[in-house]
């Protein structure tokens, strides 16, 4: 025995080598997998490992292989959003619950200043990840064609457009607008308006193509003064809630592309001493705790939110395990939560 092994240190790589016959460079071959190792010393390298009880230095393994065993998380809004929303920490906790059993480091990265998208592409093209979760993503965020270029492995939450080539995980923005309009409408509702998400991203025009879908299959006549553009945050849904009251005052139902952005817009009828339903019903979408905690309680659209963070980390350990020429493109599916706002 050795006197490294004598003083009760851990074995060495050089401890396996010495006890085979071999060099060090060996045994990394046959630790990593290499195929260009004679059967005969495969067997030795691997009986020395066993007798010594060697186990193999996890970080050492992944610089082997040219791992990092990390996942950049990257969210390209102000801290303001990411905190105040719970969409974000929804995602959070689906990211993180499917990679808690994985050897993953988890790296949240937020994106505010074109200095620091500059910092995140130097860091990335040195590939000091293995991976990029990117949500919140804008028509004109270059980071996914970045990504592309330099072959990180990576999934979104979202989509820019309708033909994305980056993989991405979403949900049914369409069908879910859709049938809160539809709902809406059945209800007896005749002059419907809708406050959308910012229009640069995919998302909030899904959102606004269903709440127009469902106003035509209705019959009803197309009114581009009753869609007002917002920005999915609070303040927003206040801004964009006094605007249309301004336009059209005879209004009796609004869709909200966000939850966040209908609790703004319900504090504006409120202010105003508009009754929710009983003068303008109201529905969101996300279907999160704000919703249930609105006076009145609101009705909402439920994308599955967390499980939308699990399926993109699922995804992006399957694109990191083998690049994939069939990229994976999941949509998740929606559904109406009905509640007293409508």
């Amino acid at each position: 025995m050795s006197a490294m092994r004598r003083h009760g240190g851990r074995p060495t790589l050089e401890e396996v080598a010495v006890r085979a016959g071999v060099g060090r460079g060996t045994v990394s071959r046959v630790i990593n997998g290499s195929p260009r190792v004679s059967e005969r010393t495969r067997a030795a390298v691997e009986q020395a490992i066993a007798e010594l009880g060697y186990v193999p230095n996890r970080a050492a393994r992944a610089l082997a292989a040219n791992r990092t065993d990390a996942i950049a998380l990257v969210i390209p809004e102000e801290e303001t959003r990411l905190f105040a929303e719970p969409y974000f920490s929804d995602i959070i906790r689906g990211i993180s619950a499917e990679l808690a059993e994985t050897e993953f480091q988890l790296l949240l990265t937020l994106i505010r200043t074109p200095k620091e998208r500059h910092r995140l592409a130097q860091f990335l093209g040195a590939h000091r990840v293995d991976g990029v979760l990117l949500v919140s993503v804008h028509a004109d965020d270059p980071l996914p064609d970045l990504l592309e270029e330099i072959e990180m492995p990576a999934v979104l939450s979202g989509r820019r457009a309708a033909g994305e080539s980056v993989p991405y995980v979403d949900s049914d923005n369409v069908g879910g607008a859709s049938g809160a309009v539809e709902h809406l409408i059945g209800r007896g509702r005749r002059s419907v308006a809708t406050i959308t998400g910012p229009l640069d991203m995919y998302v909030a025009q899904c959102r606004l193509d269903g709440y127009r879908q469902a106003v035509a299959v209705a019959g009803h006549e197309a009114d581009e003064g009753l869609v007002e553009p917002s920005d999915f945050t609070e303040e927003g849904g206040r801004r964009a809630m006094r605007r249309l009251l301004e336009r059209r005052p005879g209004l009796d139902a609004v869709f909200c592309a966000s939850d966040v952005m209908a609790s703004g817009a319900r504090q504006v009828l409120r202010e105003l001493g508009r009754r929710v339903p009983e003068d303008v019903a109201l529905v969101g979408f996300d279907d999160s705790p704000v919703a249930r905690h609105m006076e009145p309680t609101l009705t909402s659209v439920r994308q599955p939110i967390e499980e939308m963070g699990r399926m993109m980390a699922r995804v992006l350990l399957e694109e990191i395990a083998e690049r994939d020429p069939d990229r994976r493109q999941v949509v998740l599916p929606t559904e109406l939560v009905r509640r007293a706002s409508s």
